[in-house]
């Protein structure tokens, strides 16, 4: 139990250091905090500058509680969305494959989401694929590593009912533009999309027709500027191809089904 004057100590610790929501974080690190210990040492993570999540160990996703391991990814509540229209797409989906994994955020949700589902998680990044194991390890999924599709068993080949792609998005160019909590704590690799942003999301549509079954779908997220060269590269994959849009959360998703 932490007294009033602890808490107090911690909010304004946090503010001072910029953070708008001050309040709310100060009731996170002190309900995660084992020790006093733990909530100095939670304090000056935060007054540094490590996103929340990070400083936490966890961010909620969808309604689970995600493990995040420093230098990790972390998941967007806008990325719910996603989860949302893959879900109303494919629901008897039995194989599901989350590319670009990050913590796993993905794929615990659709296997939480799918009962008995077979899940599989990717990224080229080994800190991240060591995350995704632990989060997918409840529901007995498997984190591979590797770039895209060749971090994947043959045997998925045909196979996959929802693909998730988290891919990174940014303009190389903008990346000085992130607020600082990405830019400097999160891996570049899961930011920069090249010189328009679309780099990897044109490499996942043109290979995922080889990978999903008949009536799969696969699911990138993008910013509305790119909204339209994502979905002609969805549709130039062979794709039908739709966009779909959350006004509220600022998403923007494309979705394209395997005819």
């Amino acid at each position: 139990m932490h007294s009033p004057s602890s808490r107090s100590a911690v909010v304004r610790a946090l503010r001072a250091a910029g953070c708008v929501f001050a309040e709310d974080e100060a009731e996170l690190i002190l309900a995660t905090a084992r020790t006093a210990e733990d909530v100095t040492s939670m304090v000056d993570r935060r007054v540094g500058g490590l996103p929340l999540e990070q400083v936490l160990g966890w961010a909620r996703f969808h309604g689970l509680r995600v493990v995040v391991e420093p230098g990790v990814f972390v998941p967007r509540r806008r990325t719910e969305f996603l989860i949302d229209q893959a879900l109303a797409e494919a629901p008897p989906a039995t194989v599901v494959v989350d590319l670009c994994c990050g913590s796993g955020a993905l794929g615990a949700a659709l296997a939480a989401a799918l009962d008995g589902t077979e899940v599989h998680a990717a990224d080229i990044d080994p800190a991240a694929v060591r995350c995704a194991g632990r989060n997918l390890a409840p529901y007995g999924g498997r984190a591979h590593q590797g770039d895209l599709y060749d971090a994947l068993p043959a045997a998925l080949r045909g196979r996959v009912g929802i693909l998730t792609a988290n891919v990174p998005y940014v303009p190389t160019a903008d990346l000085p533009l992130l607020p600082a909590e990405a830019r400097d704590h999160e891996p570049r690799v899961a930011l920069d999309g090249g010189a328009d942003g679309l780099d990897v999301l044109r490499r996942v549509a043109a290979g995922a027709a080889e990978w999903l079954a008949p009536g799969g779908c696969v699911l990138s997220e993008t910013s509305e500027r790119q909204a339209p060269a994502a979905v002609e590269a969805f549709t130039a994959a062979g794709l039908t191809t739709r966009l779909a849009v959350s006004e509220e959360l600022y998403a923007h998703v494309v979705l394209g089904v395997r005819p």
